[in-house]
Parts: structure tokens; sequence; C-alpha cells
């Protein structure tokens, strides 16, 4: 599968603006948005960032992206490889400048290399550094990989962290179609932080050891899991996340 990056376009953007805009009045029949500003007027930065966001629920790429959309920036997400294979969706996502990466697999680290590249053109790039959805029985965020990291290291981009909660209420990790039915029924609130800016090569001494790494991508989840503590109102166990389960 070709993952070379290539810049949407006009018509890219253009297509952009529709999809959020379908999606978004389509997601308002599943769920009640609710954003969390730190102060009037909050945007996301310009020119190269990375977004990142917990991950407990398979809509969270969608709702990553409208929140993105609405904090003034069109995200380009790193996305599950299987779904750019799908007729129609596939190559819509390509034209919305998506990035496709294979999960679980030693190619997962590919992406990486597109990543930088929208970044380089000044685009906001969007992933879930625990690499899948979280098998924590309580929705916690599970500790992080160090993709984002090594992406921020590289880019000199900063690191904005994005908590999510109540996601896997309107579709979770199994009984997808009951699920649905049950929020068009109920309509589950669905709660959205957008955190502070991370200068994570500020944060670093150069070295960029696999230690220091390690240590900056946990210190990237800390914050993470603090902005979900607050939209929860209580505390986590595992304060860089919760340690993956096979």
């Amino acid at each position: 599968m070709d993952i070379t990056w290539r810049r949407p376009g006009l018509r890219g953007t253009l297509l952009y603006a529709i999809a959020a805009a379908v999606v978004g009045a389509i997601a308002s029949f599943f769920c009640r948005l609710e954003l969390t500003r730190r102060r009037e007027g909050q945007r996301l930065p310009g020119g190269p960032v990375i977004v990142v966001a917990n991950h407990t629920s398979f809509a969270d790429g969608i709702l990553l992206a409208l929140v993105c959309r609405r904090f003034g920036r069109s995200v380009r997400l790193l996305a599950t490889a299987g779904v750019f294979g799908v007729p129609v969706l596939g190559p819509l996502m390509r034209r919305l400048g998506f990035i496709p990466v294979r999960r679980g697999t030693d190619q997962a680290r590919d992406a990486l290399a597109p990543a930088a590249a929208a970044l380089a053109a000044g685009e906001a790039v969007g992933l879930f550094p625990e690499g899948r959805l979280t098998r924590d029985p309580g929705m916690w965020p599970e500790r992080a990989r160090t993709g984002a990291v090594r992406l921020a290291l590289e880019t000199g981009a900063p690191i904005v962290p994005v908590a999510i909660d109540g996601a896997h209420e309107v579709i979770g990790r199994a009984h997808h179609v009951r699920r649905l039915l049950r929020s068009l029924a109920l309509l589950p609130e669905v709660r959205i932080a957008v955190g502070d800016p991370i200068d994570v090569r500020g944060l670093a001494t150069g070295t960029a050891s696999d230690a220091e790494i390690r240590w900056l991508s946990d210190l990237m989840m800390g914050r993470l899991v603090q902005e979900v503590e607050t939209l929860r109102g209580e505390a986590a166990e595992h304060r860089y996340g919760v340690p993956p389960a096979a």
C-alpha cells in the first residue's frame, strides 16, 4: 500500500469542509458533543501541530476531526490501514489527507514519514498514541507508544493533548448496531477538552535516547490523563496510563 502523503489541495479542502458538515450533522443524531475550552476563543496553534487523543471508541477519529475543525484546524488523521481498502471511503480518506497506519505490525512506524511530510507542509496531524482502543475496563487511557514523541522530536511540532470521555457509549468495541440504536434513543453526552501545547523539543536534553523518548512519551500521556481526570472528576490509578494488557 502506497502511504506517500500528498497535499489535499483546494478540492481536498472543500471536500473536507463538506464532509465535516455532513458527518457533524449525522453525529448530532447519536450524541451530544460538549467542548470544554480553557479560555474564550481557544484555538489550536497555527502551523505544524500534532494532536493526540485517548482512544475508547471507533467514533474517536470522527469526533477528533470535528473538534479540531471547531478549534480552527483540519486535522490529517493517522487511521488504520484496513479502512483505506474500502471502496469509496478509502479514496475519500486519501483525498482528505489522512494517513494509513498498519497498527499492530512492525510496519506501523512507516506512517511516521508521511506524517512528517504533512507537518513539514504546515498541517495538523492527529493520532492516538495508545495505538489501539483501550482494553481497560474503566476506559482509562493506556500507556502511550513512542511514535508521537518521535514525530515531535523530528519535526519540532508541539503536541496538543485532547481528552475524550463518553465516546464508548456511542459505539464501543462490540455490539455496534445495538450501541448505535441505543445512542439514537438516549443521545449520550460526549465531553471533550483540549489541553495546552507541549513543547517536546524544549523538554528534551538533546540525546534522544530510547530512555528519554520513553520518558517524554510518559510525560505527554500524563498530560492527557490529567485532562481525562478533569473531565471525569476522578483520579486515575495510573499516572502515565494503564500498562497495556495483551
